[in-house]
């Protein structure tokens, strides 16, 4: 069986070339086409020697995943259902802003976080993603855009990775860790490490290394206390809020300049929304540099919670805001396709439920 390229490091290609015989510098000839290029077709890379096209098509392969279906929303998001080699499916979002936009990547096949809130959830626990995988869904979109070769800050339409699709990033930390190395290398992808955001549902053992990695965080966190946080996030029983506001902190410290976290909150009808629970955030965070995204509860069938009203909503983000928290209630992208945030689930996954 051939071998796949794309995901290993820089270190790791040349390795498999110099194994061949070849000299080192061929791995940084090689690296250009895939990821500055995002050329696929060895025989297409006009810079290298025939015979060497020849031996690497014997050997190995370049793989993006497959677009198995694109779908448009009115507002420019664009939602990719993507197929990996072994059939597993899952889903990608672009969402566009007027001077960048973001590109929502998933790390695992399924979730097994089981946050009741979340559609994702609700999805069996497949598998997780190789490195490849993951930083080849960006590569899909490139795709899609046609953003080929790499184009400077000032004139890529995909500006930005967000780590905030299928799956729980943290649960696969070698390989998220291994993409996003990739993602950011400027001979190839060239994003930039301020331009990529990690989320992660409270798995607290890994945050502060994604400090060493330069990345922004962002933390689900949508209850104010363990009480409530229990109940919808079963993640909390293993890592409570004093163990993951630690991890914050220790994050924080590590970083190289002051880097906010963004405190992600979904705003549940009479669950989390009432100013007794804002009151409680406040002191919750008490010592970590902040912003809160609230996020309007988007519904999908057989949901057990309600979404709160817009009133609601702003009189919450009020309170935080009169106490100098940033606290914007997001605007839903996506919702018509169903890519707005816990909206996301594979086409298989939702014929299994």
């Amino acid at each position: 069986m051939k071998k796949e390229l794309i995901g290993l490091l820089p270190d790791e290609l040349k390795a498999e070339l110099v194994s061949l015989g070849e000299k080192p510098f061929r791995a940084k000839q090689l690296w250009h086409w895939l990821y500055n290029k995002g050329e696929t077709d060895f025989f297409k890379m006009t810079t290298l020697a025939k015979t060497f096209q020849a031996r690497l098509n014997e050997l190995y392969t370049v793989t993006h995943p497959k677009i198995v279906t694109e779908q448009n929303s009115v507002d420019g998001t664009r939602k990719w259902l993507m197929e990996f080699q072994d059939g597993k499916q899952v889903e990608c979002v672009y969402i566009p802003e007027s001077d960048r936009g973001a590109v929502c990547i998933s790390t695992q096949v399924g979730c097994a976080q089981g946050c009741k809130f979340c559609h994702t959830g609700t999805q069996r626990m497949m598998r997780n993603l190789t490195a490849g995988e993951i930083v080849g869904q960006f590569m899909a979109a490139r795709d899609s855009y046609g953003e080929w070769p790499t184009p400077t800050d000032e004139t890529r339409y995909l500006s930005n990775i967000v780590v905030m699709g299928m799956g729980e990033p943290l649960c696969n930390f070698e390989n998220l860790k291994s993409a996003l190395k990739i993602a950011m290398d400027g001979d190839g992808l060239a994003i930039s490490k301020r331009r990529i955001t990690v989320s992660t549902s409270g798995v607290a053992k890994y945050i502060p290394e994604l400090a060493d990695l330069g990345v922004k965080l962002a933390v689900s966190l949508h209850a104010p206390n363990d009480e409530i946080r229990n109940q919808i996030m079963p993640v909390n029983r293993k890592y409570p809020l004093d163990v993951l506001i630690a991890a914050c902190k220790e994050y924080q410290k590590r970083c190289e300049r002051r880097q906010f976290i963004t405190m992600e909150y979904v705003l549940l009808k009479d669950i989390n929304d009432q100013p007794k629970h804002a009151e409680e955030l406040m002191k919750l965070v008490d010592g970590l540099e902040v912003k809160f995204n609230l996020i309007p509860f988007h519904s999908w069938d057989g949901a057990p919670f309600e979404p709160s009203s817009n009133n609601t909503m702003h009189r919450f983000a009020k309170i935080l805001e009169s106490n100098y928290f940033a606290a914007p209630v997001r605007r839903s992208r996506g919702e018509d396709i169903m890519a707005a945030c816990g909206q996301l689930k594979s086409a298989k996954g939702k014929k299994d439920s």
